[in-house]
C-alpha cells in the first residue's frame, strides 16, 4: 500500500513574463517503510518537491496524499530535516529537541518526554553534547540536533532536504554511515533530496533524477539493488555498484548537458599549448608569453621540512610537521586528508599568505616569503568585489601583472579566459548578479589569466553542489590541460582528487600532521568523469583512498605495515584486473 503518493504536482512562481515554471506533471507512489533518493541539480525545483510534500507551499495543479488523503498543510505525520539547521541558538541540544517533543506529545508526562529526548539524543550520538548551545557546536553535530529533533516526534514520513550537503565530503561519509544504521533501526518511509550519488545508493532502494527546470518532472527510475546494511569500502568493490553508479552518473551528465544545450559536444577552445611550449604559439597576447617563461622543469616546486606552530593558551601548537615534497613544472597534485590536518595550512604558506616557522619553500629557485603574483589562489568563497563586472574583477589582477602590456593585450586576456570558463556573454553581468557556480568560474579565470607559475586551489567546490561540481571540474580540467600550470589544490572529496591529479597527496591527522602516502595517479589525460568511472583501475584508486581515509577515522594513528598493506591492495587488484582483461582477449580471440 502506498503510504504517500503524488499525482500530476504542477508548480511555478510569478505571473506574466515574472511566471517560473518550477515543476510539471510530478507523479510518485511511496511505499510504506521505503527509502526514496531524488536526485538533481541546482535549480531543478528539488526544495519546492520536498516542501511541496511537507504542505509548506500550495500547488497549481494536482497534490500530495497520504494515505490516500490529499494534504492541506504540515501534518505531525510528515517530519522534515532542512539543509539549515534551523535550531534556536538560545536553547541546549536537549532544549531544542525538548521543544519538538513536547509540541509533537502534548498528551504524555514531562518524564516521557524527556525519554524519548534523551533516546534520540542518543541515538545520534550527542549524549556528550546534551547541554551545549548550538554554537558550541560543529555543522555536522547541528544537523545531528536536527535528525534527533525530527525523528523524536515519530513521524511516519521522513522529508530530507539535503540535510548534509553544506558540510564537508568527510564529515558528510561518516553521518551518511550513522544515518543509514539509525533508519535501520527506524525502519521509516522516507524521501531523501540529495546531489549526491554515492549518498543515494548508500541510503536509498530506489533513485529517481529529476530533470531540469523550467518545468522539472521526474525521470528514468534506478532500483537500488544491494544488500543491507551497505558498507562504504566494501561497495567499492562491488560490481553492482559499480554499474548502477556509472548508470545514474551517466544519466545525469545526460540530463546536465540537455539543459546547457551541449549533449555530446565538447566546447570549441582556443588552441592553447603548454607553457613549456609557449614561445611556440602565437594565438596567445605576447605579455602572456613573457611571464609565463621558465628554464627550470624537474623541482621546480620543492616543500622541504615545513613546519607551522600556531601559538594557543595551552602552549604552541605544531600544526604541520616535516612536510616534504618535490613537484615538476606542469604537475597537478590534489592533498586530501580529514578535518583538521594542515591542508589548507600548507596551501596558505605556498601562497605567502601565512608565515612559515620552519623550513622553507622554493618556487622556480625562488624562496617563497610573501604574496606575490607569480602565485594564483581560487579559495572556496569566490571572494569577488561584488560591485565590479565579471571581466572588471579579472581585469584588476591582469593590470597589475602585465604593467608593460597594451590596453588591447590586457582586455584580450581578460576576455579569453572568460570565455574558457563560459562566461563569454556575461562579462558585463556585475557579480552580485552572479550564481554561486558562476563566481567561481569568475575566480578560476582570474587565476588562469595571471599567468602564475604556481596555481592553488583551496576546496574550490567545496560550497557547490555535487552536480555543478563535476561541471566546474571539467571546466578546470579544460583550462588546465591548455595551460599545464603547476598546481596544488586542496579537496575531500575523493573523486575529484583523483579525477584531477597527476598525484593524490593524502596527510596525516593533524596535531603534527605530515605526509601519510602520496599515490600516483597513472590515468590517462585528459579525464573526463565518465572514461574514469569506465577506466577498470579507477576504483583501485578510490579504493586506496577510502581505506587511507578510513585508517586515520577519529584521530587514529595507523603503523607504516597498515599504510603499506593498503598501498599494496590497489597494486594487486589492478594486477589481477589487468590479467583478467588478458584471458578475457585471450578468449574472444
Amino acid at each position: 500500500m502506498s503510504i504517500l503518493s503524488i499525482t500530476g504536482l504542477s508548480k511555478h512562481y510569478g505571473e506574466g513574463e515574472n511566471r517560473n515554471d518550477v515543476l510539471d506533471n510530478i507523479n510518485l507512489k511511496v511505499e510504506e517503510g521505503e527509502f526514496i533518493a531524488i536526485v538533481g541539480f541546482s535549480g531543478s525545483g528539488k526544495t519546492t518537491l520536498i516542501s511541496a510534500m511537507a504542505g509548506l507551499i500550495d500547488v497549481e495543479a494536482g497534490g500530495v496524499l497520504v494515505r490516500n488523503q490529499y494534504i492541506d498543510g504540515p501534518g505531525p505525520e510528515r517530519g522534515v530535516v532542512f539543509q539549515s539547521y534551523s535550531l534556536l541558538p538560545w536553547l541546549s541540544v536537549k532544549g531544542n529537541v525538548s521543544l519538538a517533543v513536547e509540541q509533537a506529545f502534548k498528551s504524555k508526562t514531562r518524564k516521557e518526554c524527556a525519554e524519548i529526548v534523551d533516546t534520540y539524543i542518543e541515538m545520534v550520538g550527542l549524549s556528550h553534547a546534551r547541554d551545549r548551545k548550538p554554537a558550541e557546536l560543529s555543522g555536522g553535530m547541528r544537523q545531528r540536533v536536527a535528525v534527533a529533533r525530527a525523528l523524536a516526534t515519530k513521524p511516519e514520513i521522513l522529508l530530507l532536504d539535503e540535510p548534509l550537503s553544506a558540510l564537508d565530503a568527510l564529515t558528510r561519509a561518516k553521518l551518511q554511515d550513522e544515518f543509514s544504521s539509525i533508519t535501520e533501526k527506524e525502519k521509516k518511509t522516507i524521501i531523501l533530496i540529495t546531489n549526491d550519488v554515492d549518498e543515494a545508493i548508500l541510503l536509498a532502494d530506489r533513485i529517481i533524477p529529476l530533470t531540469t527546470a523550467p518545468n522539472a518532472t521526474l525521470g528514468q527510475e534506478f532500483v537500488v539493488d544491494l544488500p543491507r546494511p551497505r558498507d562504504r569500502s566494501a561497495m567499492n568493490s562491488d560490481e553492482k555498484f559499480i554499474q548502477l553508479r556509472a548508470e545514474v552518473t551517466d544519466y545525469l551528465l545526460k540530463i546536465g548537458s540537455e539543459r546547457s544545450g551541449a549533449e555530446d559536444k565538447q566546447p570549441e577552445l582556443p588552441n592553447v599549448v603548454s607553457i613549456a611550449e609557449a614561445k611556440k604559439n602565437q594565438d596567445l597576447p605576447e605579455a602572456y608569453l613573457d611571464v609565463a617563461k621558465s628554464s627550470v622543469q624537474s623541482c621546480y616546486l620543492e616543500f622541504s621540512n615545513l613546519t607551522k606552530i600556531y601559538p594557543t593558551p595551552k602552549g604552541p601548537l605544531t600544526v604541520v610537521d616535516g612536510f616534504d615534497m618535490q613537484l615538476d613544472k606542469g604537475e597537478f597534485i590534489t592533498l586530501i586528508g580529514h578535518s583538521g590536518c594542515g591542508k589548507s595550512t600548507v596551501l596558505s604558506m605556498a601562497a605567502g599568505l601565512n608565515p612559515i616557522n620552519g623550513g622553507g619553500i622554493v618556487l622556480d629557485n625562488s624562496e617563497v616569503k610573501d604574496a606575490g603574483p607569480d602565485r594564483a589562489v581560487v579559495f572556496q568563497a569566490p571572494s569577488l568585489l561584488p560591485w565590479l563586472t565579471a571581466y572588471e574583477n579579472v581585469e584588476l589582477g591582469v593590470d597589475k601583472v602585465y604593467p608593460k602590456a597594451s590596453a588591447v593585450e590586457r582586455r584580450e586576456i581578460c576576455e579569453y579566459y572568460l570565455s574558457k570558463v563560459g562566461l563569454g556573454d556575461a562579462i558585463t553581468r556585475s557579480a552580485a548578479d552572479l550564481s554561486n557556480g558562476q563566481k567561481q568560474r569568475v575566480g578560476i579565470a582570474r587565476a588562469f589569466a595571471l599567468s602564475p607559475k604556481l596555481l592553488l586551489l583551496d576546496e574550490p567546490f567545496g560550497m557547490l553542489d555535487s552536480l555543478t561540481r563535476w561541471e566546474l571540474q571539467d571546466v578546470l580540467m579544460e583550462v588546465w590541460q591548455r595551460t599545464k600550470v603547476t598546481t596544488v589544490c586542496v579537496t575531500h572529496d575523493v573523486d575529484e582528487a583523483i579525477l584531477l591529479a597527476d598525484k593524490v597527496v593524502m596527510m596525516s591527522n593533524g596535531p603534527n600532521a605530515r605526509i601519510g602516502n602520496i599515490m600516483e595517479v597513472d590515468l590517462p589525460r585528459p579525464r573526463s568523469r565518465k572514461q574514469l568511472l569506465n577506466h577498470p583501475d579507477y576504483y583501485a584508486y578510490r579504493e586506496e583512498l577510502l581505506d587511507f581515509l578510513e585508517a586515520y577515522e577519529g584521530g587514529a594513528d595507523p603503523s607504516e605495515d597498515q599504510l603499506t598493506t593498503i598501498k599494496a591492495k590497489r597494486k594487486e587488484r589492478i594486477m589481477r584486473q589487468t590479467e583478467t582483461a588478458k584471458q578475457q582477449a585471450q578468449t574472444y580471440s
